[in-house]
């Protein structure tokens, strides 16, 4: 990878995917993934404390929530993915890092529909099941969105930026 590839994985296509160094994928990602967590949290409290209603539909709503969201997540990082060259392994594990968001995304969204489909009255193991599964996808693609950003820097500012403006004696802090 040549330095103008790299520099160009740093930068924003359009200002829709955040300034320069302020990418707005990353400030995303907590919507979708503490909705999910928390929804296997009220499943797990479905099942020890019986009050099943309130529990199982507090974790229907949560995996709404982590799929509108992820939806939302999606297309800004689609737009960093949008910069990273073919055939570097950026790209690669880009391309599997959003394939991996997609199943994760698409598995929620089946258990949303078992959920639903079973009602508030009971525990869905199946849609469980579901949660588990799409949160050990999500975990290895949260794996692969840490090598994007802190191995490979994709729209980390370089550091010529981080050394000038955040390790110089007596800066101030920009707005």
């Amino acid at each position: 990878m040549n330095d103008s590839t790299q520099q160009r994985a740093k930068r924003p296509r359009t200002a829709l995917a955040g300034p320069y160094g302020h990418p707005f994928h990353p400030s995303l990602i907590p919507i979708p993934i503490g909705a999910w967590i928390a929804s296997l949290v009220f499943d797990l409290a479905a099942f020890i404390t019986g009050e099943t209603t309130v529990f199982e539909r507090g974790a229907l709503w949560l995996i709404g929530i982590g799929i509108i969201g992820a939806l939302a997540a999606a297309v800004f990082g689609f737009l960093d993915f949008s910069q990273l060259e073919r055939g570097t392994k950026a790209h690669r594990t880009g391309l599997i890092h959003m394939s991996l968001n997609l199943a994760v995304t698409a598995l929620f969204v089946a258990g949303f529909l078992v959920r639903l489909g079973i009602g508030y009255d009971r525990v869905s193991i199946a849609g469980f099941i579901i949660s588990l599964v799409a949160l050990a996808l999500l975990s290895a693609s949260g794996y692969l969105g840490g090598e994007l950003a802190y191995r490979y820097g994709v729209r980390v500012a370089d550091e010529q930026t981080q050394q000038r403006e955040g390790f110089e004696q007596g800066g101030r802090l920009r707005s």
